[in-house]
């Protein structure tokens, strides 16, 4: 049956996991022609935020950056962590249940006009910006999903558009390489409007149809810079230079580069929405973001981090050994079948002393002894199984002295289970 205006979000969200006949469905035919009958025309700024790894970051410093700035800041992200809400933020706040079920009812009339299915992806992103205009922000960030070029955020037209990394992932949708994926990346590149590229080796397919389309590309190191000196940083565009900027409150060294992003964004969109320095100061320093690379307060040290491609596991061992040493090094471990689990455990192995395993719930889920025999494969030992990564959480957490470290990491759904079984045993 399908839900309405009374309905829960639980029953909404239950309703549009199982509408669509397949998880991910690219391409923007139906996605637009829903939009159009829902007259989703945009009087704000838009941006698009693309990549492999990073792009979240780069909305969470954008984002926090408008707002304190005095911009009403509608945020799109995905996936979200504990609660569907995290996906649509007013003013970095989590949308409310009634807001949300009003935007599913406004694209569920219009998708039965046209007489098309939309898969739960594309049904949020439409729902998404139908909360934004209903709330009149001042300006729209939106993540893109998968990809780009074919991904539902890419139906609406971007004012700027970024692409933050480019490296191997989603490889059954994108391609198999780095060509491949970023041609697919800069499809959210506009023509005529700006476009920033934050990957330090960028693709020449990206490259190529950034000039192709005549975009107005903007490249870190060609066309805009930062460089770190102790506790600040400098980031300099043109003739915009910005000194004695605050390290960002987002733990891990690439985060500079994120913030650099967000500050290339900020440039393009000065004219229309003017930021002080000081709140681009005050948004480097309070800005949060959940599960990349967070260390938890207290003893042992938890880090948690939602990295789950090889990308993000260099990144992930580059910030680990940035941190104090460890006397035992835990890893909370579990990631989906669909991923590259193979790269990822050889990047991290020399950073992991102790592997507590376990199974996550879903589809594309593996077993904690499936997980388990294929670190045995590498020649890992200390592999403890578990039924669920939960399980994996507590085992761990009862081992670990105050001069350890535990690591969760491998999936959102990794990271999710464990915060959900520590908020439940506070």
């Amino acid at each position: 049956m399908i839900p309405n205006a009374s309905s829960t979000l639980a029953q909404w969200l239950a309703y549009l996991e199982a509408a669509h006949p397949v998880t991910i469905d690219m391409g923007l035919t139906r996605v637009s022609a829903v939009k159009a009958a829902m007259q989703l025309d945009t009087d704000f700024p838009v941006v698009l935020i693309g990549g492999t790894n990073g792009k979240g970051s780069v909305a969470a410093m954008l984002s926090t950056i408008l707002n304190r700035a005095g911009f009403k800041v509608g945020t799109y992200t995905s996936p979200h962590i504990n609660d569907y809400n995290e996906r649509v933020a007013i003013d970095l706040q989590p949308a409310s249940d009634s807001l949300l079920i009003a935007g599913f009812v406004a694209v569920e009339q219009a998708r039965a006009e046209v007489g098309v299915s939309l898969s739960y992806f594309e049904v949020g992103t439409l729902a998404a910006m139908h909360c934004f205009i209903a709330q009149q922000v001042d300006v729209a960030v939106l993540e893109v999903g998968l990809g780009g070029r074919l991904d539902a955020t890419n139906a609406f037209d971007a004012d700027v558009s970024v692409v933050v990394s480019v490296d191997i992932d989603h490889q059954a949708f994108l391609g198999n390489d780095r060509e491949s994926i970023g041609f697919e990346k800069a499809g959210i590149y506009r023509s005529g409007k700006p476009a920033i590229c934050a990957d330090p080796n960028p693709p020449a397919s990206l490259l190529a149809h950034a000039e192709a389309i005549g975009a107005r590309l903007a490249c870190v190191g060609r066309d805009y810079s930062y460089s770190r000196m102790d506790h600040q940083w400098s980031f300099r565009m043109g003739e915009r230079a910005l000194h004695a900027l605050p390290v960002p409150a987002l733990r891990g060294g690439y985060q500079m580069g994120n913030a650099a992003a967000a500050l290339a964004v900020l440039e393009a969109l000065r004219p229309r929405l003017p930021v002080s320095l000081g709140a681009i100061k005050r948004g480097l320093l309070e800005v949060e973001w959940p599960g990349r690379f967070q260390v938890l307060p207290g003893r042992p040290v938890t880090v948690l981090d939602v990295g789950h491609n090889p990308h993000a596991a260099r990144a992930l061992s580059a910030s680990l050994r940035q941190l104090a040493f460890a006397e035992n090094r835990y890893a909370v471990f579990s990631m989906l079948a669909d991923k590259d689990l193979d790269a990822v455990v050889e990047i991290l192995r020399d950073d992991i002393d102790h592997w507590y395993v376990g199974g996550l719930d879903g589809p594309r889920s593996q077993t904690g002894a499936e997980i388990a025999e294929k670190l045995a494969a590498h020649g890992l030992r200390n592999i403890h199984v578990f039924p669920k990564v939960e399980d994996a959480w507590h085992s761990a957490l009862s081992h670990a002295t105050e001069n350890d470290r535990i690591t969760v990491f491998g999936s959102f759904h990794t990271v999710a289970a464990v915060m959900a079984a520590r908020t439940q045993s506070a």
